[in-house]
Order: C-alpha cells, then structure tokens, then sequence
C-alpha cells in the first residue's frame, strides 16, 4: 500500500514537472515575441510613377534591426472603411517598394485626403503593428526657359484636385546622377503666391548626348508627401567617350586580344617545338649511325 502511495507521489511530482516546463517554455516563448516599428512615405514621380516606400524595424539589444520577410497590408479607409488595395514583403534590407497602378484608383475623404493604413497581422517573432499616413495628391510643372542666353527651371506647384498654387514651400533642383543628384540653385527654393520658383542652370554640366535630366523635388511634405518632376533638356555639354572596351587593349575581353599578343606567343611555342623536334631527330640519326 505504501509503495503505491509512493508511486503516485513520485508520478504526480513528475506530472507536475513536466506541465511547469511546458508552460514556462510557452511564456517565454510570448516573451520572445519583439515589436515591429512601420515607416512608410508616399512618393510620386510626376506622369511616371506612384508608390509608397515601407520600411521595417525593430528595436534589439538597443539596436534597430531589420525585419525582413514579412507580409504588409495595405488599406484605403475611408469613414469607417477599410478597403483592400494589395499586400507586400519586405526584402532582406526591411523594405518593400508598394506601386499603386493610379492614384484615382484611391477614394479620399471630405477634405480630399487620402487616408493609408499599412497592417502586420505578427508571427511566431514579432507582434503585430500597424501604420497610417495621409495626404493630399499634388503636382509639379517644368518648362525650360532660356533668357539673356541663360537657361533656367520653371517649376509650378499645385494641389490636383483643387488646381489652387501652393506657396511658400521648398523645392530642391538638382540634376539626376546615377549615385547621387548634383543640386543646382539656391539651397532653398520657395514658391512665390503663384507656387512657382525660377532657377538659373549653370553652363558646362556633363550628360549623355548633352541631355541632362533636371529633377524638381518637394520633399518629404507633410501634407503631400514626395513629389518630384523630371525635366530633360538638351543643354548640357556632351559627354566624350573615351571607352576602349571595343579596342584591343591588355585589359579587353579575350576576343578583342592585341594581335601582338596572338602572334609573338604563337611564335615563340612553333619555335620552341621545332628546336625539340629537331633535337630529337637528329638524336635518333646517332643513335642510328652508332649501329
């Protein structure tokens, strides 16, 4: 009877055992859990294209990381709506690139602003977290204009929907580089009460051609997010190729080989070949002439 009593008791205590492990690795598995911080940023690039940057962080060890692999959702709401307009990853870097087809597939509110909710349902690392932004739709009109045989930018802000100038806001000018753009200009360039700006072009920039492409950017609003226009204009001074990747040079690919080097080589192993040739001819003559 007792080694019964003991049985159970021993059973019970490793019962017990087992169930507080279990349930101290679920805790800490929900401890384990980080938060997900979203970023997004509305861009527009004037008759090319629309779309929102998304970026995603997390804080560990006082260290923001990346979080990449995660599905966002993408909302239009509107009054107590949500609408559904598509879902992204992020890549290995935390971001995705979300291209919208038009803008007018969007519905505003009252005040003609669009309202965006970007939604991470969580998974078995992080929490889920949510992001809204809003702004209005806004554009930008170029026109290279030559006065005084000076070439300058003119650039017209407007809000779209209501056609009425925005004033009094900055706009970056610079030209586009594959790296990074060279400004032009005043550091700053603020629209007069007809919302536009009027900027002299300097002689002597380099591009393809002689077309350089002249960015105009209001950056980062925060009611009408980024906007940029791109204006090319034949005014720049043409760039010289002095390329010799179709030359034959020492560093050009083995089809465009210098001749030299094809011939001298060539040269130098029939030459190195018939001397053993003939040694070994002349080898076997003695051996010969000694019988």
């Amino acid at each position: 009877m007792k080694s019964q009593l003991k049985f159970r008791f021993v059973f019970l205590a490793i019962l017990s055992g087992f169930l507080f492990l279990a349930s101290s690795q679920g805790y800490a598995q929900k401890v384990k859990k980080r938060s997900v911080r979203l970023k997004a940023q509305y861009v527009k690039i004037v008759d090319h294209e629309t779309y929102f940057n998304i970026t995603a962080t997390s804080k560990v060890k006082k260290e923001n990381i990346n979080v990449s692999g995660i599905e966002i959702l993408v909302f239009n709401e509107v009054g107590d709506d949500k609408i559904m307009i598509g879902k992204t990853k992020t890549n290995m870097k935390g971001e995705s690139k979300f291209a919208l087809d038009n803008i007018l597939s969007l519905t505003p509110d009252e005040t003609n602003t669009y309202n965006i909710v970007f939604s991470f349902k969580g998974n078995d690392s992080f929490k889920k977290a949510s992001k809204s932004i809003s702004f209005k739709d806004a554009t930008i009109k170029t026109q290279l204009v030559t006065k005084d045989s000076v070439n300058y930018v003119s650039a017209t802000l407007t809000d779209s929907k209501s056609g009425n100038p925005i004033a009094g806001e900055s706009l970056n000018v610079q030209i586009q580089r594959l790296f990074k753009p060279l400004k032009i200009g005043k550091e700053f360039n603020s629209t007069d009460e007809t919302g536009a700006i009027f900027v002299p072009i300097e002689d002597g920039i380099p591009g393809v051609d002689g077309i350089i492409t002249i960015e105009v950017v209001l950056q980062d609003h925060d009611d009408y997010g980024t906007v940029k226009a791109l204006l090319k204009a034949p005014i720049g001074t043409p760039i010289v190729d002095e390329s010799t990747f179709d030359q034959r040079k020492m560093w050009s690919p083995r089809n465009k080989t210098p001749i030299f080097l094809l011939i001298f080589p060539n040269l130098l192993i029939i030459g190195i070949w018939s001397l053993i040739i003939y040694l070994v001819v002349n080898l076997f003559k003695i051996a010969k002439s000694k019988i």
